[in-house]
């Protein structure tokens, strides 16, 4: 299974336009390979680099959404993609882009391929989504990219 961007390339700077600086829009993401087996997909963002004064788990989750039906292939730019979103770590139910408070970031876009789709409502957090995936996960890609904040 692979996860890429139009936008960027795994490990190179996401543009400013999807960030807290500028649109904050989703970037576009296109999925590949998706096992045959696979009924849903899970996509979450997160960002482990989180200084402590933040957050004492160093973690920001920025997106999250599961029970992508598995023939996605394509989350366009802004949108809203087919799913239920869960909760980030800003409470929001919607795409929070990139905005570190002190350096560079790392930020994964971690999908998943799962056997199942899952009983879980809309607004659970990245923690009760990944409990519900336990035993689940078919496959498994990520997409990172960095983003700093300019003066």
């Amino acid at each position: 299974m692979k996860l890429t961007s139009s936008a960027f390339k795994n490990g190179e700077k996401i543009p400013k336009k999807y960030t807290c600086d500028a649109e904050e829009v989703n970037p576009p993401l296109h999925i590949e390979d998706v096992p045959h087996e696979a009924k849903s997909l899970v996509l979450i963002m997160d960002d482990p680099d989180v200084p402590e004064f933040v957050r004492k788990d160093r973690m920001y989750v920025h997106w999250v959404i599961f029970n992508i039906p598995a023939k996605v292939q394509h989350i366009a730019e802004n949108s809203v993609p087919h799913g239920i979103f869960g909760k980030t770590t800003g409470g929001s139910l919607h795409y929070q882009g990139p905005c570190p408070p002190d350096r560079e970031h790392r930020y994964f876009f971690k999908l998943y391929a799962l056997d199942t789709t899952l009983t879980l409502p809309e607004g659970s957090t990245k923690a009760q989504v990944e409990k519900a995936m336990e035993g689940h996960i078919v496959a498994t890609t990520q997409l990172m990219g960095l983003y700093e904040r300019q003066g």
